[in-house]
């Protein structure tokens, strides 16, 4: 499985929260915004609300591992942001999934199966 490039600079998260879509749910916020051509690019952002270095460093982690899952899912040229909410400390990574699933689809960042699994 390729490995998704990442969002490092400021204005990369900042144009996903201006211009994207948004959806949230008690353990995950996800932000996505087209990109030009540059792939499926990830961003995990994580508070100091959240707790220490070690809890919001276990948050990425989560949300990356949640992610490598449903990374071939994924079409499209898409800026996707993960932010982490105070419930995501409590899950894992196979918690996470679903959820991130769902809201990727809602998005349209998933393309829905169609008929495949009667």
């Amino acid at each position: 499985m390729p490995k998704a490039t990442t969002l490092k600079q400021n204005t990369e998260f900042h144009r996903a929260y201006g211009r994207g879509k948004v959806k949230s749910a008690p353990g995950l916020v996800t932000y996505v915004v087209k990109n030009k051509g540059l792939g499926c690019r990830i961003g995990i952002t994580t508070s100091k609300k959240l707790g220490s270095a070690v809890e919001r460093n276990r948050c990425r982690r989560i949300i990356r591992a949640a992610f490598s899952s449903v990374y071939p899912q994924c079409s499209g040229n898409w800026d996707i942001v993960f932010v982490a909410r105070f419930k995501t400390k409590k899950l894992k990574s196979s918690d996470i999934e679903p959820i991130m699933a769902e809201q990727l689809s809602q998005l349209g960042v998933i393309k829905a199966q169609t008929g495949a699994d009667i």
